[in-house]
């Protein structure tokens, strides 16, 4: 017996939760749909038991950075069980608090594999849900290698789940889960390898600042192999020998654990798409600037199930999940604004950027002046005994409009919100400049990057 509603909404991350409860407050039947525990990657396997851990990262770091300047009991050090234990009191509860929310809001909720049947109805688990729409936001998973051995590989959600973290890790791919993890690992003790195929790791932020970054991971004791692309893995006598090709030249290397942060791809490939009527490509589900299918008119998408839409960040996914809904209770009428929106690698220091980087806008005919800066003698940077530190903004000539800027220090994290509210918002360098911001904070540096 088939179950109708209004619509439709695999996965339950920020997007797809978006698009639940404003339908369902809008009195619309509402249906989620996901394969996994309620609440999407960002909540159970992402950047919230990330951040955790990574904020005791940072303190032990300070820690040690802070010995013979002040601080003079013995660093500190991180002990993982705990650290873990600790993470759970975040990740644990929220599956069950989610479908407890779920269910008071009139949701139906239902774990499984969905897959469409026709252009609006799905099957789960042999059960048939039939919607007026459907909206895809199933989150993404980790790219397939394609290699021998690609099973051995330990996922990043199942590393924020380790109850002891193995003494030699080796970290397959040089984008965000790498170094941010490689960063943690290491700041705990273990031995950490990073290999990435490419020249440059961290395509999407400012070349520069990455060059500083990777000067700081090494000081960590962290090796990176650059244009070293792996090749295989195998299990031999308890350990795992990674074969690597660089340059044509056969290695091989020893670990404990290899993990997959050579990255991910929409979560859509079993969903039986064809059989909607559902345009896609390999980035995503084909759609308009409304977010709507552009071959299906029923079924709208959000977040990383989109083909293009900017970085696949959460707060990306939560305002275009927003839309959706607004668009389906309204008529098309909502597009997203993606200006202005930034994005951070959370090692220590953090790694930040908004807007364009100097490739993109010259790529753009844009007539910009660069400012450039090492600020390992900063004050910010001295007081806080962080050696590699840097910034680089970007102001167009004529306008003074700020096209982008690029973070590496103490609260860049923060501090890159200022620069996106100025892009988003017009204002130009020169108010930027002249805003009295409290002293001494990073933001009060701000001025003279500009």
């Amino acid at each position: 017996m088939a179950t109708t509603v209004d619509v439709i909404v695999i996965g339950t991350g920020s997007a797809a939760q978006a698009v639940a409860y404003k339908c369902r407050e809008a009195g619309w039947s509402v249906a989620v749909v996901d394969c996994r525990p309620f609440g999407g990657t960002c909540q159970l396997g992402g950047c919230d038991p990330k951040k955790v851990l990574v904020g005791v990262s940072e303190l032990a770091d300070w820690s040690h950075r802070m010995q013979g300047k002040g601080v003079s009991t013995p660093a500190l050090s991180i002990s993982w069980p705990d650290l873990i234990r600790f993470k759970r009191t975040f990740t644990d509860p929220p599956p069950e608090e989610n479908a407890q929310a779920f269910a008071k809001a009139g949701i139906l909720a239902r774990h499984g594999r969905a897959h469409f049947v026709d252009r609006t109805t799905v099957e789960v688990d042999g059960e048939t849900l039939v919607g007026r729409h459907v909206v895809i936001a199933g989150g993404a998973r980790h790219a397939t290698l394609g290699i021998p051995g690609e099973d051995l590989l330990t996922t990043s959600t199942q590393f924020l789940e380790l109850d002891r973290l193995p003494r030699r890790i080796l970290f397959v791919g040089g984008g965000y889960i790498a170094f941010e993890f490689a960063h943690i690992a290491a700041r705990a003790g273990a031995q950490v390898r990073v290999l990435h195929r490419g020249s440059r790791p961290l395509q999407k932020f400012d070349p520069d600042l990455v060059d500083t970054l990777l000067e700081a991971t090494k000081d960590l004791g962290v090796e990176v192999g650059l244009n070293t692309e792996v090749v295989a893995i195998e299990r031999q006598a308890g350990r795992l020998l990674v074969h690597a090709r660089t340059s044509g030249q056969e290695q091989a290397f020893d670990a404990d654990m290899v993990v997959h942060a050579a990255g991910r791809v929409p979560e859509i490939d079993d969903l039986d798409l064809e059989v909607a009527g559902v345009a896609r490509t390999a980035a995503g589900v084909s759609v308009n600037d409304y977010l709507q299918s552009v071959s299906n008119p029923a079924v709208y998408a959000a977040g990383d199930a989109v083909a293009s839409g900017g970085f696949p960040l959460t707060p990306v996914a939560g305002m275009q999940g927003a839309i959706v809904a607004s668009n389906l209770l309204k008529g098309n009428h909502g597009t997203p604004n993606y200006a202005g929106i930034p994005s951070v690698v959370f090692t220590t220091p953090p790694l930040a950027r908004v807007g364009l980087t100097e490739e993109a806008a010259y790529a753009e005919g844009l007539r910009f002046a660069t400012n450039h800066g090492d600020t390992s003698d900063w004050y910010t940077s001295r007081r806080v005994a962080l050696r590699h530190t840097g910034f680089k903004t970007l102001v167009e000539e004529g306008t003074g409009r700020i096209l982008g800027a690029h973070l590496l220090g103490q609260h860049a994290e923060e501090v890159i919100n200022l620069f996106g509210l100025a892009i988003r918002t017009g204002i130009r360098a020169n108010d930027l400049k002249h805003m009295m911001f409290a002293y001494p904070t990073s933001a009060s540096d701000l001025g003279s990057m500009l």
